[in-house]
């Protein structure tokens, strides 16, 4: 992924992931209730994810489409946070993870599962 998207503007993105196709007022009036932004303030992010490539818009009434999924912008957000925090080591991430909480029998055959499918 090319576009970096701030948090603010991710936040769009999550509601048309989340929905599918949405009027730029449908996700204004879901905002607000999550997280209680105005209109004004919903619309600019819409325009500026739009300029950005993120979204595209349609009529009637101001339709937005994800252009990015879901799955490119997380790859790419985990990558700028391997790179920035683990000098580029994933299993520095993958281990600091791991040491954070325990896990559950449960998760650790998960986790188990995971890296036995990427061997």
């Amino acid at each position: 992924m090319e576009t970096k998207l701030f948090d603010s503007e991710l936040k769009i993105m999550e509601v048309l992931w989340r929905c599918g196709d949405t009027t730029a007022k449908q996700i204004s009036d879901i905002l607000n209730k999550e997280v209680g932004w105005n209109i004004n303030t919903t619309y600019t992010l819409i325009k500026r994810c739009i300029k950005k490539g993120a979204i595209e818009r349609s009529e009637p009434n101001f339709m937005c489409h994800a252009l990015i999924p879901k799955e490119e912008v997380q790859e790419a957000e985990t990558n700028e946070l391997i790179n920035k925090i683990f000098d580029g080591s994933a299993d520095k991430l993958f281990a600091a993870l791991l040491n954070r909480k325990k896990l559950s029998a449960e998760q650790i055959e998960k986790l188990k599962q995971i890296v036995g499918e990427l061997e």
